[in-house]
């Protein structure tokens, strides 16, 4: 069964499918949006030798000619370098304004490929098909873009809807396993923020979502879409509610900084330990109780997600330089600290004006040097 969901901005709205067997459905559902039967895949290595052929077909099948651009896995590829390579594809490929291109992949693929949608001559259209579970509960929704830098991440970009998010559930079967669970850092993210019951189920589900048990996994993703398609729709570009989301990422955004955005700390890895210490740190400030955040804390350590700075193999962390790349964030106003805070389990709260020296004597608690 195919769930649809609804991203309510107006004359840019766009529905989120989410369900199994929809690759094999992608030119049927993508056609309409063409002016013109043609359209440039943008992939990376592992998806496209995984998938490829299958998305070829389902386009090809209606008529639609497919140029796939290729690119290579991980994080690193988020980059100039990288954006300079799409672009100059699609140049090639001699797209106009009226085409639109299909981002085929993960966060990496998506971010990338949009953001080359936003800027290509003044911008293009382009669909969302995300292949793993973090991308499919939160990167391809909400038309955030962007390029990592040396000096932080998502640093460069722009906000860009997508015309179409199509979820197939059926593509994680080839997800290896700590890929699954550095997307479920991003499910649990929404209980934790703002949704204590679907908290609560995700305690006594989250194994059955990462053993990928059709139901579970549905219930799952699909709860998440529809949480952060309310919020987006609320608040497009981050001016308020739609900060929430960023519950973990100012302190995981800093250890991905220090770790060199390779895959030994993957990004849902690094935001489930976020999670965690935003916790821990909103206890230590009076603001939850400890019971509240040993809670989170064990319900990420309980799927294997790393909660602690010492669950980062081989890095010892500074905490001056950690406190330098939180102040780069992009949350980061005048120089003034801004996290994602804690209430209780369920209810998060923006908090401006962190006093930098409490998390330096917090992150020296945890561990940082």
């Amino acid at each position: 069964m195919t769930q649809t969901i609804g991203v309510g901005l107006g004359q840019r709205a766009y529905e989120v499918r989410v369900g199994g067997g929809l690759i094999d459905r992608a030119g049927e559902a993508i056609l309409p949006l063409l002016k013109r039967r043609r359209t440039a895949v943008v992939s990376d290595g592992t998806v496209w030798g995984l998938h490829g052929a299958r998305l070829t077909r389902a386009l090809e099948t209606v008529g639609i000619a497919v140029s796939p651009v290729i690119v290579a896995p991980g994080e690193q590829t988020k980059s100039f370098e990288g954006l300079a390579h799409v672009t100059d594809r699609l140049l090639a490929l001699e797209l106009d304004r009226g085409d639109l291109i299909v981002a085929f992949g993960g966060g990496v693929v998506g971010d990338l490929a949009g953001f080359a949608a936003a800027i290509y001559k003044r911008g293009i259209g382009f669909v969302q098909v995300p292949t793993t579970l973090l991308a499919q509960v939160d990167s391809s929704v909400g038309g955030k873009t962007a390029i990592d830098t040396p000096r932080g991440k998502n640093l460069v970009g722009a906000f860009h809807q997508p015309k179409l998010v199509l979820a197939d559930l059926d593509v994680l079967a080839t997800l290896p396993d700590r890929e699954m669970r550095a997307g479920y850092a991003e499910v649990i993210k929404y209980g934790l923020l703002g949704d204590f019951d679907f908290f609560e189920w995700l305690e006594a589900n989250g194994p059955r979502v990462l053993r990928r048990e059709p139901e579970a996994l549905a219930k799952a993703v699909a709860r998440s879409i529809a949480m952060k398609a309310e919020i987006v729709a609320e608040d497009e570009t981050e001016q308020g509610r739609r900060a929430l989301l960023n519950l973990g990422h100012t302190f995981g955004h800093a250890l991905e900084a220090e770790t060199g955005y390779g895959g030994e700390l993957l990004h849902g890895e690094a935001v489930a330990a976020g999670q965690a210490l935003a916790f821990r740190f909103s206890a230590a400030q009076g603001l939850c109780t400890t019971q509240d955040a040993r809670r989170a804390s064990a319900s990420l350590a309980a799927v294997g997600l790393p909660t602690r700075l010492a669950d980062v193999a081989g890095h010892p962390f500074d905490t001056e330089r950690l406190v330098g790349h939180m102040a780069q964030d992009k949350k980061a106003e005048d120089g003034a600290l801004t996290f994602i805070l804690a209430r209780s389990l369920g209810e998060a709260f923006v908090a401006r004006d962190v006093d930098p020296g409490a998390v330096r004597d917090f992150l020296q608690q945890e561990g940082a040097t």
